[in-house]
């Protein structure tokens, strides 16, 4: 990604909870959510969005942290047990 540079924001107590909360959603800390937002507003500013070899680098950074899950089995996903209170 290239050199960081610190940046210190001061948000308002309601902007942080709000911003808190969508990080935990995801699984992030405040600081990864909020420099996520920031590379999209600037991509979308100048007009230069990320290639996809830089993005899915993101998505891997971002996803790094998250808590390892086993997959669902079959049945689960199933039509028969996607439907099965529709009768």
């Amino acid at each position: 990604m290239g050199p960081r540079m610190p940046v210190t924001i001061e948000l308002t107590p309601d902007i942080e909870a709000g911003l808190s909360a969508r990080a935990r959603e995801r699984g992030l800390s405040l600081d990864a959510f909020i420099a996520g937002l920031l590379r999209t507003a600037a991509a979308s500013e100048t007009g230069t969005f990320a290639s996809p070899a830089s993005r899915a680098a993101a998505w891997r950074e971002a996803a790094k942290n998250l808590p390892r899950t086993p997959p669902l089995p079959d049945d689960a996903i199933d039509r028969d047990s996607i439907y099965a209170e529709r009768g």
